[in-house]
């Protein structure tokens, strides 16, 4: 029996501590181990599951996150009354109470955002997300 070589890979991108949870730079540094994909038994880590049980969509592109592409997130969160919490991957909450209404997801071969289905704006926020994140994101 062979233990995974992928602990260290995995805790990389997580989120050190709650206190870092608005810190965008904070989450771009962690990120930039992602350049990097640990492979065991010649199969490629592609992420990190969840069950947060929200439907998943595919966005129609992949996504690196950048400073650039993060501020425009942030503003688009603003615009739903939301911020951005950045743990693993980044977060929509509402600021009033703070529920999770959206998660973006950058792990896999496509980007995918994950939304609240009981959410009353979950279409229209999916919809800019697509428009938001579409790279070359140049803004």
């Amino acid at each position: 029996m062979t233990k995974l070589t992928v602990g260290p890979w995995i805790a990389a991108q997580k989120l050190p501590s709650k206190d870092l949870a608005l810190d965008r730079l904070a989450f771009l540094e962690r990120t930039r181990t992602r350049a990097t994909t640990p492979t065991v038994a010649g199969l490629p880590l592609i992420g990190m599951g969840g069950s947060c049980g929200k439907p998943c969509f595919a966005l129609p592109y992949t996504l690196n996150w950048t400073p650039a592409n993060t501020l425009a997130l942030e503003q688009l969160a603003a615009e739903f009354a939301c911020f951005v919490e950045y743990g693993v991957y980044p977060h929509l909450k509402l600021h009033d109470g703070g529920q999770e209404v959206a998660a973006v997801q950058d792990w896999t071969t496509f980007a995918t955002v994950y939304l609240r289905p009981g959410y009353e704006q979950a279409e229209e926020l999916l919809v800019r997300l697509r428009e938001t994140l579409q790279p070359p994101f140049h803004g």
